[in-house]
């Protein structure tokens, strides 16, 4: 059973960071994509950025770009999520997630589609 934990949300005020972390259990972490995707209130759930499992590839979504980097070690099965210049706009609940396969094509990794496990989600709200 493969678990996705998700941790480092907090509050923050705008221009300010913050560091989200994703521990995964329960199968070989290194052979696996990772990806996070945000929801914030009362619009659609969103790409944020996606990592391949040798850390080589790294995809974001447009508005995060040149501000989120997203990481992982494959020693410790943790993937992270380094937010700098953070804006009011990034407020959200973030989730970690992880696909079934090992066999994802890095043009999929923005749909959540591809992705079959969830994390249960860190709040991270920015202040203006």
């Amino acid at each position: 059973q493969v678990q996705l934990v998700a941790s480092g949300g907090g509050l923050v005020q705008a221009g300010g960071s913050l560091r989200l972390s994703c521990a995964a259990s329960g199968r070989t972490f290194s052979n696996y994509a990772m990806g996070w995707f945000r929801r914030a209130p009362g619009k659609e759930q969103e790409f944020v950025a996606a990592v391949d499992w040798s850390s080589v590839s790294t995809y974001y979504a447009d508005s995060v770009k040149g501000r989120f980097t997203i990481s992982r070690d494959n020693a410790k099965n943790t993937v992270s999520l380094q937010m700098n210049s953070l804006k009011p706009e990034d407020t959200a609940v973030y989730y970690c997630a992880a696909p079934s396969t090992t066999q994802t094509l890095g043009v999929n990794l923005g749909a959540s589609s591809t992705y079959r496990y969830w994390g249960q989600g860190t709040q991270v709200t920015v202040s203006s």
